[in-house]
């Protein structure tokens, strides 16, 4: 039976910074959290999408993982993004991550013969992980990468295992958000993935949000959560409506790249992303610069 574990809050999905030879970068990453430390964050996403997890081998993993816990406050959740494409390693993945610290294991959907991704697959590959995790699951439903969507059925059934808590769900899907939320055992906590719908997932009974955007705005994506729960909801639609374009730009418009340049811009460590990703040009650099100062996420 899983520990109670809240997932509620705003985590970031912390880029992993590579050095100028593209190793990694122990150095900045301690940088960077002491100063995502200051803000009133939940916690932490380590080696999500924004990490580059596919591009890192098991030893970097490992590695990085074993770093970041030092950095990570007792009172912040030590989120580790352990899937692999095949159960057995994944298994194996999470429980190394357990034994380095991390409170949960957030899992991305399988999804190289994705045709195979269907209910029974998936449902399969999350209860036996969840089965054999010494630390509680989190799905993480990412169709945009994948190609894969977990139906709200799947996720529904899955829900009822005492070893997955939640889900977060970068699909956008706000219906399919409600109709998780409703259908759920109780107490099953769903995550929204993107800052871009932030506040009508909170709408929809999500708990929190694990948001690329949080890198760079961390207070205010903690302040539309704090004005939700304040039932301030025309502060938070407003704020949430100014986030819109910053949100875009550091996910769907220029990736990781944009993600990583914007923390230069703001005076964290970005660094470039690992190859074959390549950099940010600079006249993106320079659009990128613009939506950040519109939106007081820069000041210049």
């Amino acid at each position: 039976m899983a520990k109670a574990i809240s997932m509620a809050g705003i985590y970031p999905p912390i880029p992993t910074p590579f050095d100028a030879s593209g190793e990694l970068d122990l150095k900045a990453l301690a940088r960077n959290m002491e100063r995502w430390n200051r803000y009133p964050l939940s916690g932490y996403v380590v080696l999500g999408s924004n990490g580059e997890f596919p591009y890192l081998s098991e030893t970097e993993k490992l590695t990085y993982l074993e770093a970041v816990r030092k950095f990570i406050p007792s009172d912040k959740l030590f989120m580790a993004g352990t899937a692999c494409e095949s159960t057995h390693t994944t298994i194996a993945l999470t429980k190394k991550a357990a034994t380095l610290g991390a409170d949960v294991a957030i899992l991305i959907t399988p999804s190289y013969y994705k045709s195979r991704m269907d209910g029974p697959g998936l449902s399969n590959y999350y209860q036996s992980v969840a089965d054999a995790s010494p630390i509680p699951v989190s799905m993480y439903n990412m169709p945009a990468n994948t190609g894969v969507d977990m139906a709200a059925e799947v996720i529904i059934k899955l829900s009822q295992h005492p070893n997955i808590i939640g889900l977060k769900d970068s699909g956008g899907n706000l219906a399919k958000i409600g109709e998780v939320v409703r259908h759920a055992k109780t107490g099953f906590q769903v995550l929204a993935g993107s800052a871009g719908f932030l506040y009508p997932a909170l709408c929809m009974g999500a708990v929190g949000g694990v948001l690329a955007l949080a890198n760079i705005a961390p207070q205010q994506c903690c302040d539309i959560m704090s004005l939700f729960k304040q039932s301030k909801h025309d502060d938070a639609r407003v704020l949430q409506q100014r986030m819109i374009p910053s949100n875009t730009a550091v996910t769907a418009r220029f990736g990781v790249p944009g993600l990583k340049a914007a923390l230069d811009m703001l005076g964290y460590y970005g660094g470039s992303p690992r190859s074959p990703m390549l950099p940010l040009p600079e006249a993106q650099k320079e659009t990128l610069r613009n939506i950040l100062v519109e939106a007081d996420v820069l000041q210049v």
